[in-house]
């Protein structure tokens, strides 16, 4: 079994090693994957209890909040999306320290209003955090001024429904997805001054059918929301990322597509992988609701891998232990928005619809299945043994991370929750549709 690492950016894991789970960096984390060393976190709260602060956030958005010392930065942006901002929390008194406007756009793109204009989450590092709101602009500012060090808005992309994919770092190179129903494609800048390193169209062929037949149209069967995530195995890092109907996996540094995983029945993956067990383990996206687990090749691939999983007969459609492999799949409750987490050798998650679901990560068989309760699209975070689950009604589950299906509390605050929460020190950082939370004992 390949032994894989999950890999964040240099100055995280610096950081990890002085200030261990005093910060949450990115989307989903330190690590990428919603999980925290943190201890004595809250396990029950309301608007009267273990509120430490509550502070209003102007506009409509829906990006996590991100911690870096004494600072919560997250985005926002009018309804319109003819304003884009970016903020900055006190996170000792929960007081706006910075509010930066930051583009102002004309003739906004169509945005679901199940989404908004300012979805994708922000990451941060000491002295710098960058935001991203898709093709309409991308910046990356001083974090003790406010000051915007580097722009871009040159990149040119048909979000459909609204940009959605977050920015993670690698090394020197700020990474993004963009998969719209124009252009698909994944690209690195230089950090420092936001000039493009690298640039990767995506290879799927859209002129291709669709599964039933009819001629490639739709704009969903092009986009993803996905987060990409770099992991390493072999020694070597590889830059894994979501498309429409694949999931691909680069060379971080150059962006050479080393294989691609095809799942053409389903479309506009939301989620960011999480790895173990030699595992990527992988939410398809929505229209079908399908989880997978690929392994992927021992050492650099032979050639360039690929599996089309719509032509595949049986569980294991590659047999070469130079290719990338299916090793199981389950359609059973599998989430289109939120990402799935991984505690020991058991994998946690729950659907859209409120069922959640614990299985054996190696093997995919189901442990429990059982309702939550609520509508789901943040991504759950893990700490101490207890998995946290915010619905989009404001309720907050609290569940043991176990074999037998436990719930430790329900919570209640006054919005829902879009947002996927952070953790730092003790408390819980909570972006509902209208405030930002810190919630501690």
């Amino acid at each position: 079994m390949i032994k894989l690492i999950p890999l964040s950016f240099a100055a995280v894991l610096l950081a990890e090693s002085v200030l261990g789970a005093d910060n949450w960096p990115q989307f989903r984390g330190p690590h990428g994957n919603g999980h925290s060393e943190a201890k004595g976190l809250p396990v029950t709260w309301s608007e009267t209890q273990n509120v430490k602060w509550k502070t209003p956030i102007h506009g409509r958005a829906w990006s996590s909040p991100v911690v870096w010392n004494d600072q919560v930065w997250l985005t926002t942006a009018t309804e319109d999306g003819r304003e884009l901002s970016a903020l900055c929390v006190d996170r000792n008194s929960g007081k706006v320290v910075h509010d930066r406007k930051l583009f102002d756009v004309a003739n906004p793109q169509f945005a679901h209003k199940f989404n908004t204009y300012g979805s994708p989450t922000p990451v941060i590092e000491e002295g710098s955090v960058y935001v991203t709101f898709g093709s309409p602009g991308t910046a990356c500012l001083d974090t003790k001024t406010g000051k915007v060090l580097w722009e871009r808005r040159d990149f040119v992309c048909n979000h459909f429904r609204g940009a959605g994919s977050s920015p993670i770092l690698f090394q020197d190179l700020l990474i993004m997805n963009f998969d719209g129903s124009d252009y698909q494609f994944i690209v690195a800048l230089d950090k420092r001054s936001g000039k493009t390193v690298w640039k990767e169209d995506r290879s799927i062929d859209f002129k291709d059918l669709l599964p039933n037949g009819k001629p490639e149209a739709d704009g969903d069967w092009r986009k993803s929301y996905a987060t990409p995530h770099v992991a390493m195995f072999g020694g070597k890092p590889v830059l894994l990322s979501s498309g429409a109907k694949a999931h691909y996996a680069y060379e971080p540094l150059t962006g050479t597509e080393l294989w691609r995983v095809e799942e053409r029945s389903c479309h506009s993956a939301a989620s960011r992988p999480v790895i173990g067990h030699g595992l990527f383990f992988i939410p398809a996206g929505f229209s079908k609701g399908l989880l997978l687990a690929i392994q992927p090749p021992e050492g650099q691939p032979g050639g360039h891998s690929v599996i089309d999983l719509s032509k595949a007969t049986g569980p294991d459609p590659v047999v070469r232990r130079d290719q990338v492999r299916l090793a199981w799949k389950s359609t059973r409750n599998a989430p289109n928005k939120p990402s799935v987490s991984l505690i020991g050798d058991l994998l946690f998650m729950i659907d859209d619809g409120g069922i959640a679901s614990c299985l054996e990560a190696k093997t995919g068989a189901e442990v429990w299945r059982e309702r939550v309760g609520g509508n789901y699209s943040a991504s759950p975070v893990d700490a101490d043994g207890k998995i946290y689950f915010f619905s989009e009604e404001g309720k907050g589950a609290v569940i043991a991370a176990d074999r037998q299906f436990k719930v430790l509390a329900e919570n209640k605050l006054d919005d829902g929750f879009m947002a996927s929460p952070a953790i730092a020190g003790k408390a819980l950082f909570l972006r509902t549709k209208t405030h930002l939370y810190r919630i501690e004992q």
